[in-house]
């Protein structure tokens, strides 16, 4: 099986749009949305709509921290991100709401979990940016692959036998094997705001059969969602972000 993973899509239409066009070139058998689809873009019913639609054909969602922001505010989040929530809530229908707060925490396809933050406690919005960090996922649970985003930024790491955790190098665009000695974790980056320093829209794809992942980027037309960003008079900082990929 090939298995397309996406994650914090951010109500960014036009990288939603771009990634969803190469993973119909790319034969998946199966699509999974790690949560925030909505949250910091200028498209959260858009992209609400479409997650919905891909729900319904078999997708696999899950909840990312700015979904459950829709119903309740969060005020742990800094103040760019409650203000594009403030600014999200009122634009989406309540069916929308119903389904993003509704949305479970974890998935699993056979040895695969699926989570948006961390697998240790996905409620509590852990980064997972290091090798360390990364432990306690691997503690609680014995999936073969966890595979989570929140991070933004593209990152493969293993655990030995010996619970020994290493960060691997990512080429991108190129299989990584998974082999099977050793468990993995992969944040597979994000489609609406990168934050690696390259501004195209990343997500990742898993194929079961050769054991293999791939982290993908697609670029996207960023000026577009950056001009709307600013006529919706949300902060200037998601438009520089968009822009620079940091």
């Amino acid at each position: 099986m090939r298995i397309a993973i996406l994650t914090d899509i951010h109500a960014n239409r036009e990288a939603f749009a771009a990634v969803l066009a190469d993973v119909d070139q790319r034969k998946v058998q199966q699509i999974v949305l790690l949560g925030d689809i909505v949250g910091y873009g200028p498209d959260p019913e858009w992209c609400c709509a479409r997650a919905m639609q891909l729900a319904g054909a078999g997708a696999l969602v899950v909840q990312g921290n700015h979904d459950a922001a829709v119903a309740k505010p969060d005020t742990s989040m800094n103040i760019t991100a409650r203000r594009a929530m403030d600014w999200t809530r009122p634009r989406l229908s309540p069916g929308q709401v119903a389904f993003l707060s509704g949305l479970p925490m974890t998935h699993r396809i056979g040895d695969l979990l699926f989570v948006h933050a961390s697998a240790n406690d996905p409620q509590d919005w852990i980064y997972v940016t290091s090798a360390q960090r990364a432990m306690p996922s691997f503690r609680v649970c014995q999936d073969r692959v966890i595979f989570c985003g929140h991070v933004h930024v593209p990152r493969l790491i293993s655990c030995d036998i010996n619970n020994r955790v290493a960060e691997q190098p990512i080429p991108m665009g190129n299989p990584v094997p998974l082999i099977r000695s050793r468990r993995w974790l992969a944040v597979v980056g994000a489609v609406g705001q990168p934050r690696d320093g390259r501004p195209q829209a990343g997500y990742a794809v898993m194929d079961t059969v050769r054991n293999e992942l791939s982290f993908m980027r697609v670029p996207y037309d960023t000026a577009t969602t950056v001009a709307k960003l600013r006529a919706a008079g949300l902060p200037e900082s998601l438009a520089m972000r968009l822009q620079s990929g940091a």
